[in-house]
């Protein structure tokens, strides 16, 4: 079973004896009251608490409860819980923490802090096991878009099954507080359609599990990169350390860390391109296969053939001419929405740019407008669906220190760019692909918060960007110490196919990041995953079937928490040997009786390759017990994949109806 692991407090918190913790809120507030130096005053507000402390909230149970917040500086503070107390005192900055010792799962109990200057009750609290929900958008899928919802959200309420949904919002520093108060409310007909429906099919099987009142804090943004959810130390630990100096100047000095940012972004184009100072495509007379842009608008909607599902890189160009008193004066720049990403230029010279997908305005610097003809550069990557600038036109404009406006929303021109390999740089201080900026807001005021596990689906979005095992393992270690727990549960869940299905061998950057948490999993000990594989849509890059999901989440919960026999994952490949016939046999753990292909006499999907890249073949497979034997093809093998594909077509699964999981492994 877990360990708990609290760290020092800043203020030693006295224990407090109080009545037993069969004893209810009257008894409680009584023997609290007697712990006040003096009356409440007026004057001051009552404590104000950190974290998730709200009505209607879980408490870890088994773990030291740590309530912390704020209140009037050197003032002493008493917390009471289920018949525990302790007392502090307030530091010079009014913060306080204490440490209550581990309770066993109950409630109803009221949570209790107290002051001199006023008293902070919390009502309706149970204690049970608390579980945080996290990742980008197929996470953030809600029960009411999910294929069953309608059995979900009709169901009977669950008083015992409490919900909590973090406000999405970033911050270029860790917050001690989230910016909008936790609302917890028992799941129900009212509140499980907005819920989201990985997280609430897991939290609702493991009820029939733990038997105990459970916690379910979801918290994930849609399109984020896992980099956005690492703090400052896992930032570090994987080389982004530029990455977060940056973001420390931008909190600094936006001006500032916009220029630098500019710069790197130049810098690292002319290392793709091979373009030379002066002669790259923002500049003023760039000498592009320039194209009029049909109408502002997502540019698959342009009626291009070329476009229709284009991903990559457009230039963008349009030629204002202004006056020699609009050029001196002080102005912004309005360019409307952009998707997914920008980088801007006025005359060459850098302006700003960012990620994200609302509208950009940015200060246009003194000396960058002349007085005669201007040139605007923007360069738009889209990585994903549609993408460019959709405006609205109207929202397009320079706007002058005098109130004069310049419409910007026609006449622009567009251009293919260069194919770079691999996406361009990003701010540190975007949302969704920054340095931590969604760490700092929606996991850092989590502070100590007692957790029995993290339900984590994410990936998608880094499925271009190498090192996400690293970036996996950094992101654990700093929440397991964030959290307090060492070896806190993480349950990952294995990305499902999407695209067109495989017709042949290739590369594939879905594939390797399954591959990349395959093998987080297995090295950590203490992480598991949750396979998808089976349930994708080519069409579709949210599938429907969340239910599943979640109950391939609370299986992996049930092996890692609750200590449950039956395999965490299902079939995994740990081992390719040669055999003495010419092939190879895989042999795979997690099996619930025997390996079976699906509706063949054949497992499909395998692979057997050489060392270099582009000499993958579809191998031959049979299934018995736990192994596999692909048969040999006179050719060399160094590595054996399966399912590698971003929508592979495969069919090997256990008794448990369970699929195998995606690998490579290395030929022994």
């Amino acid at each position: 079973m877990r360990r708990s692991l609290t760290t020092a407090t800043p203020c030693v918190a006295k224990r407090v004896p109080l009545p037993s913790r069969g004893s209810r809120r009257p008894a409680l507030l009584a023997a609290a009251a007697l712990l006040i130096p003096a009356m409440a005053s007026p004057a001051f507000a009552a404590p104000k608490l950190d974290g998730l402390l709200a009505d209607h909230a879980v408490v870890q149970r088994n773990q030291p409860i740590v309530v912390s917040g704020e209140a009037v500086a050197g003032e002493p503070v008493t917390v009471v819980l289920a018949g525990q107390g302790a007392q502090t005192r307030a530091q010079r900055d009014g913060k306080f923490r204490v440490t209550l010792p581990p309770l066993p799962a109950g409630g109803p109990y009221d949570l209790i802090v107290m002051a001199p200057s006023g008293t902070t009750p919390i009502h309706d609290v149970l204690i049970g096991d608390v579980y945080l929900c996290s990742g980008q958008s197929n996470m953030e899928l809600p029960v009411e878009r999910a294929q069953d919802a309608g059995g979900a959200i009709m169901a009977p309420g669950d008083d015992q099954l409490r919900l909590v949904t973090v406000a999405k919002v970033t911050a270029t520093n860790p917050l001690d507080r989230f910016a909008q108060p936790p609302a917890w409310a028992a799941a129900g007909p009212k509140t499980v359609g907005g819920f989201s429906a990985a997280c609430f099919y897991m939290v609702q099987a493991l009820r029939k599990v733990a038997h105990v009142p459970i916690g379910a804090i979801h918290s994930s943004w849609g399109g984020s990169q896992i980099a956005a959810w690492m703090g400052e130390d896992a930032q570090r630990a994987v080389g982004r350390g530029a990455q977060v100096d940056l973001l420390k100047l931008y909190a600094r000095d936006p001006a500032a860390a916009g220029r630098a940012a500019s710069l790197g972004w130049e810098r690292w184009w002319r290392d793709k391109t091979g373009d030379t100072p002066g002669h790259e495509p923002w500049q003023p007379d760039a000498a592009l296969d320039w194209h009029a842009v049909p109408k502002i608008d997502f540019y698959e909607n342009w009626g291009v053939p070329e476009l229709e599902t284009y991903l990559g890189m457009l230039w963008y160009q349009k030629t204002v001419t202004l006056s020699a008193a609009q050029a001196q004066q002080m102005a912004t720049i309005a360019i409307g929405a952009i998707d997914d990403a920008d980088r801007t230029w006025i005359n060459g010279k850098p302006i700003g740019g960012r990620g994200g997908w609302d509208a950009r305005l940015y200060t246009v610097p003194a000396g960058t407008l002349v007085a005669g003809r201007n040139v605007i550069t923007v360069n738009v990557e889209n990585a994903y669906s549609t993408g460019g600038m959709p405006g609205p036109a109207d929202a397009m404009k320079l706007t002058f220190a005098d109130g004069s406006v310049v419409p910007l929303g026609t006449d622009w021109r567009y251009a293919l760019a260069k194919r770079t390999g691999g996406t361009a740089p990003r701010v540190p201080w975007d949302e969704i692909t920054g340095a931590g900026t969604i760490y700092n807001a929606m996991i850092a005021p989590l502070g100590q918060t007692g957790l029995a596990g993290v339900a984590w689906y994410q990936g998608e979005s880094d499925t271009d960007i190498p090192g996400y095992a690293d970036r996996m393992k950094a992101l654990i270690a700093e929440w397991r110490r964030q959290f307090a727990v060492p070896h806190l549960p993480f349950a990952l869940v294995s990305l499902a196919g999407f695209g067109t299905p495989a017709t042949s061998p290739g590369e594939s950057g879905w594939a390797r990041v399954r591959d990349d948490q395959r093998r987080v999993a297995q090295d950590d000990g203490h992480s598991a995953l949750a396979l998808a594989i089976d349930l994708g849509d080519p069409l579709d890059i949210h599938p429907g079937e969340k239910h599943e999901i979640g109950r391939r989440l609370a299986r992996a919960m049930g092996a890692l928490v609750y200590g449950q026999t039956a395999p965490a994952s299902g079939p995994q490949g740990v081992a390719a040997a040669r055999d003495t016939g010419g092939g190879v046999t895989v042999r795979f753990t997690g099996v619930t009786g025997a390996l079976h292909p699906r509706s063949a006499a054949q497992a499909i999907g395998f692979e057997l390759c050489g060392a270099e890249a582009g000499s993958c073949r579809y191998a031959a497979a049979t299934a018995s017990g736990d192994h596999v034997t692909l048969a040999g093809d006179g050719r060399p093998v160094a590595r054996v994949r399966y399912a590698w594909a971003d929508f592979p077509v495969v069919n090997l699964v256990d008794d448990a109806q369970l699929p195998a999981g995606p690998f490579e492994l290395a030929v022994r």
